[in-house]
């Protein structure tokens, strides 16, 4: 919610469906969940969808459930952030969603003071790499109490507690993205509890992931062009990249050496004299720099003007025209000699200069002497026919 750039639609189930109390339909103030409109007419209208320590209770049956699924492999992004009831009977793993989710429960929970760490793929990884905090060992940020156990079918593994169980993974699914949280106790952080952690950062950094945005994806290459130098960035999840392939303005190519000034984060630079675009490639990454002064002449006055063409025109002979919706505005096009005038007030004219360079000539015969006196022969041979008849 803290994030501007993101329309939350947030609803909770204040009443369960199992809940009776006798209080008729029409007296109550709680609306029916909108089950139908949100996970089948508008499921693809939404960039993600979050689970918050949900559990199954008859609200979603297990159609919704698989429309998720197939909303996630389409491209969709899920997130599930999940408390003790992911390790219960009415766990949402015992549904469809565990064709996507990478962490199974094992049905244990822990609980004990520990400080959530990095691992050594978090370090590496746009979402969790530099967070305040995470450059110490252990973190300076608060304790978390709870942790659900689970074992880890795929994806990622991004923190971690001190002993090694999954806290946050990350995994893709078909064309889309899913996220884990096992535990529900980020909320901590938020509240400055032992000088809390970096909470908003983190799930900014996490939804944003989950929804594609070009920066945080894993590999991601990028260049910028100041003060005549070239500089260009290369995140990865490898320990080891090539060199990066550039392109310069004039056409030549260079290969510019890469070197790690962070885990998963790669540097060069190269010098950048020529005016330009800069194209830098590394494998299927490709990126573009601009090198030139921030602000060029052409673009010091963007107006349509005819007032810098006037002098030339006029010198010339030659016209200026506005082009408008309707044919009428359109000049006529007339062809005129040389040293005429070449426009009107209602034509244009195009010059015939009538220069031209003649380099050879080649002459080919149309009729060889043998296929010529064939020719004559076969015409006096029907002359001759058809004056005896």
């Amino acid at each position: 919610k803290s994030d501007p750039s993101v329309d939350l639609v947030h609803f909770t189930i204040l009443r369960p469906p199992e809940k009776h109390d006798g209080t008729p339909i029409g007296e109550l103030s709680l609306i029916t969940f909108p089950t139908h409109e949100l996970f089948d007419e508008k499921l693809d209208e939404f960039d993600l969808i979050v689970f918050d320590r949900y559990k199954r209770r008859g609200v979603l049956s297990l159609g919704y459930f698989l429309n998720i699924v197939e909303y996630v492999e389409r491209g969709g992004a899920f997130l599930a952030a999940s408390g003790p009831s992911f390790a219960s009977p009415f766990s949402i793993y015992r549904t469809p969603l565990a064709a996507i989710l990478p962490a199974q429960p094992t049905g244990d929970v822990s609980v004990g003071g520990y400080r959530p760490e990095v691992t050594e793929t978090g370090r590496r990884h746009p979402v969790t790499a530099e967070l305040p905090g995470a450059e110490k060992s252990p973190p300076e940020w608060g304790r978390w109490f709870r942790t659900i156990e689970v074992d880890a079918d795929g994806g990622d593994v991004l923190m971690e507690t001190p002993d090694g169980k999954p806290l946050m993974m990350l995994a893709r699914a078909g064309e889309g993205r899913v996220a884990q949280l096992l535990s529900d106790q980020i909320w901590l952080w938020s509240r400055g509890y032992e000088g809390g952690g970096p909470q908003a950062e983190l799930l900014r950094r996490l939804a944003h992931w989950l929804m594609k945005e070009p920066d945080l994806e894993e590999e991601n290459l990028s260049a910028i062009a100041e003060g005549g130098t070239l500089t260009i960035r290369r995140r990865t999840m490898l320990e080891e990249t090539p060199p990066a392939r550039v392109t310069l303005p004039s056409g030549e190519e260079r290969e510019v050496p890469l070197e790690e000034v962070a885990p998963g984060r790669f540097e060069g630079t190269a010098e950048a004299r020529e005016l330009g675009l800069y194209r830098i490639a590394q494998g299927d990454l490709s990126a573009v720099a601009a090198a030139g002064p921030l602000n060029p002449r052409e673009f010091a006055d963007v107006r349509a003007t005819a007032e810098l063409l006037q002098p030339v025109t006029a010198a010339t002979g030659g016209g200026i025209w506005w082009a408008g919706e309707d044919a009428e505005d359109t000049p006529g096009i007339r062809s005129v000699r040389a040293g005429q005038d070449a426009a009107g007030s209602n034509w244009m004219g195009l010059r015939r200069n009538e220069q031209y360079l003649v380099h050879a000539v080649h002459q080919v015969p149309l009729l060889t002497g043998p296929v010529a006196l064939i020719l004559i022969l076969g015409t006096l041979a029907l002359a001759w026919w058809r004056e005896g008849r």
